[in-house]
């Protein structure tokens, strides 16, 4: 998301856009403005320094355990079961591939479209 928002004060951030549907819910669960981050990344800090400045912002503080519970399931969170958002959803992966079966997660499917935008092979 930072490198998004850095990408996008920058004017190159092509077809990714900060704030969208998956930052929005670092952001809520945060309690973050996402205005409020893309000026202090226009600042020109780095990751280091942003986790500082949300540390310090941030108005739903949260305990480590519970950082690492709503990481593990982000990393796991799959599309909604709804037919638009699975159809959403096999859309974006069959950009890249039509035979892989492993892409289950947003999270996955964040990984496989970087590492296919950067030369790799679905």
């Amino acid at each position: 998301m930072l490198d998004k928002g850095r990408a996008e004060i920058a004017g190159t951030n092509g077809e990714f856009h900060f704030d969208c549907p998956i930052d929005q819910h670092i952001l809520n669960y945060l309690g973050l403005e996402a205005g409020a981050l893309r000026e202090e990344l226009a600042t020109g800090k780095g990751d280091g320094e942003i986790l500082e400045w949300i540390n310090a912002h941030a108005t739903h503080k949260r305990a480590p355990w519970e950082i690492q519970q709503w990481s593990d399931y982000m990393q796991r969170r799959g599309p909604d079961s709804d037919a638009e958002t699975l159809q959403l959803f096999a859309e974006m992966v069959g950009k890249f591939t039509t035979t892989r079966e492993d892409i289950k997660s947003w999270a996955d499917l964040l990984d496989l479209d970087d590492h296919v935008t950067f030369g790799g092979k679905a």
